[in-house]
């Protein structure tokens, strides 16, 4: 297990992953969840390396990735990030954005028979193949739907896991309680990087707060206020 280091407001060593994910969530809004955001970039801001996140991380980053899911009700994501990184079975329920439902029954989210997977949607009547997980469907945008999870099925949190259009949607529609944002110390370079938030401009740019800073093996685990 790996220990991490407290740098901000104040310091403290020898916490686990388990420490930090017990700071969220908190407390929900009336009309939706608590949704924290969980990111990662190397140090010259790209958010992943040949396609992928999972490149960038350490140890410390992937226990506190599963730590902070066992704080919420349910973990959304995009249908492309689904597409590339490791899913498999999640205890949380699993909300899957997607506009086309362009997405395999073979990927591990969704052959994974205990998964209870909530398609997010604004397409009025597509479907995705027959699956090995539990599969409903929410017919909504990303504002309404991640509303709707709180008022139609009682989820009181939600951690969000990318990718960077939907924290860009997520942020614009102003959703966003607390955003994790993991800097690994690397350097990548590249052209034209893909960083953590994409799509049309944040107007004016959005202020954030620290609120925790903690180090694990020379990274940086950063927590905001949004």
């Amino acid at each position: 297990m790996e220990t991490f280091t407290r740098l901000y407001p104040d310091t403290a060593s020898g916490l686990t992953a388990d420490d930090i994910a017990a700071l969220v969530p908190g407390a929900a809004p009336d009309d939706r969840p608590f949704l924290l955001v969980n990111m990662i970039a190397t140090a010259d801001g790209r958010a992943t390396i040949a396609g992928r996140a999972g490149p960038i991380a350490n140890r410390a980053d992937y226990e506190l990735f599963h730590a902070l899911r066992t704080r919420v009700d349910a973990v959304l994501v995009g249908a492309e990030t689904v597409r590339v990184e490791s899913y498999g079975p999640m205890e949380p329920a699993a909300v899957l954005v997607s506009r086309s439902l362009d997405v395999s029954p073979e990927v591990g989210m969704l052959r994974a028979p205990g998964n209870r997977v909530i398609v997010l949607t604004p397409s009025p009547d597509r479907e995705l193949p027959p699956t090995a997980a539990r599969v409903e469907y929410l017919r909504d945008d990303i504002a309404g739907g991640v509303r709707r999870l709180r008022t139609e099925l009682g989820m009181r949190s939600v951690l969000s896991e990318g990718g960077p259009q939907i924290l860009g949607d997520l942020m614009r529609a102003g959703l966003v309680d607390e955003l994790h944002l993991v800097i690994a110390p690397k350097l990548a370079g590249g052209i034209d990087p893909l960083t953590i938030l994409t799509g049309a401009a944040l107007d004016p740019p959005a202020e954030l707060r620290l609120l925790t800073v903690h180090e694990a093996g020379g990274y940086l685990f950063l927590r905001y206020g949004a």
